[in-house]
């Protein structure tokens, strides 16, 4: 009896890696130093060369592991699988940044019932994607080929990050005070979290198929609505940080993910201040109206469950306000005042 007969193929494991290689190569930097294909990466962490120099003095490493739940039971339903990828790394990167890290290299591990080489390359075309917009090299991974533990078409994600930040410039939310502004960076959805009862409510409960288009969705599917992946905040975050080196002008942060706000930037806030946020201040995208209807969820659930269009918060001194909104503007992000810090606590205040 062969290992193919078993249910694992070596040759389908050996063209996989053929096919990913170059998309794993677009994300490295000169920092990588080259060695696809052995048993382990590598990566400087400080570079001497004169056009790209960049050392650190008291450097801390940043790491996070996440994966993306059971929104790949909606990419699997729909055969699309070229944007759960962008997520898996989005959900580690931008939890990353949120103590000021840079994000330097990112793992992935796919466990597969079957090893499909042609359908695997797409999730990693996305986690390139991923890595590509937070300007982190895919510096390795795995992929294990599990018959018996997954049905031949399923397969499961997980991935782990590293950063790396200067020991004095670590944002660790000590220093936020009453007057501090919170500020929202907008979601693009759900992003990769509260899909057991997305899916429960809309496709289960609603009878609703991935191509149906109801006109709370303004044109778009349910799938395409559930499958919008993760916004990576990094680039964006990274350079309002970069503008000041000095002044310790951003206080905290957090990425809104399961456990909406009320779980996430309460995190972030040390003992004895809350934020009062502004509910009025923000519209959440239709699909979140849509779950909240079609399944009679009450508001609080879903605002435990769902970021609600809120995917980052970043808290901000007062006289800072604008030029950071600017800053976040410029890179492309919708942002605007969610509320301010003040004495309280623990839950969130709303006005």
């Amino acid at each position: 009896m062969t290992y193919k007969q078993a249910g694992v193929d070596i040759d389908a494991a050996d063209e996989f890696v053929r096919r990913i290689r170059s998309l794993v190569e677009r994300t490295t930097s000169p920092r990588v130093m080259g060695n696809y294909g052995g048993f382990a990466g590598l990566f400087r962490l400080d570079y001497n060369e004169r056009l790209f120099k960049r050392n650190y003095r008291e450097p801390v490493l940043a790491a996070a592991t996440d994966g993306v739940g059971t929104k790949l039971l909606v990419a699997l339903a729909a055969d699309r699988l070229d944007t759960v990828g962008i997520d898996l790394v989005a959900m580690n990167v931008n939890d990353l940044v949120c103590c000021g890290a840079e994000p330097l290299f990112f793992l992935d591990y796919i466990a597969a019932g079957k090893l499909s080489p042609k359908r695997l390359s797409e999730v990693v075309k996305g986690i390139s994607d991923g890595c590509v917009t937070a300007g982190c090299a895919l510096l390795g991974g795995e992929t294990a080929e599990m018959p018996g533990l997954y049905e031949p078409k399923d397969f499961d994600l997980a991935g782990f990050a590293l950063g790396v930040v200067e020991r004095k410039r670590v944002i660790d939310g000590r220093n936020a005070r009453p007057g501090d502004v919170a500020v929202a960076i907008g979601s693009d959805g759900p992003h990769s979290n509260g899909y057991g009862l997305a899916r429960k409510v809309l496709l289960d409960k609603g009878g609703y198929s991935l191509d149906d288009r109801p006109p709370e969705l303004e044109g778009a599917s349910v799938g395409e609505e559930l499958l919008r992946p993760t916004r990576i905040y990094v680039r964006a975050v990274l350079d309002v940080l970069a503008q000041y080196k000095v002044k310790r002008v951003v206080r905290a942060m957090a990425h809104i993910t399961g456990g909406g706000l009320p779980g996430n930037l309460p995190r972030v806030i040390p003992e004895g201040l809350t934020v009062r946020v502004k509910r009025q201040s923000w519209t959440p995208q239709p699909i979140f109206r849509l779950i909240a209807e079609t399944g009679n969820v009450d508001e609080i659930e879903m605002m435990r469950v769902f970021n609600m269009g809120v995917g980052f918060v970043l808290i901000v001194a007062p006289d800072f306000v604008r030029p950071v909104m600017n800053r976040l503007r410029r890179a492309g992000e919708r942002c605007w005042v969610l509320g301010k810090v003040r004495r309280g606590g623990p839950e969130l205040e709303w006005a």
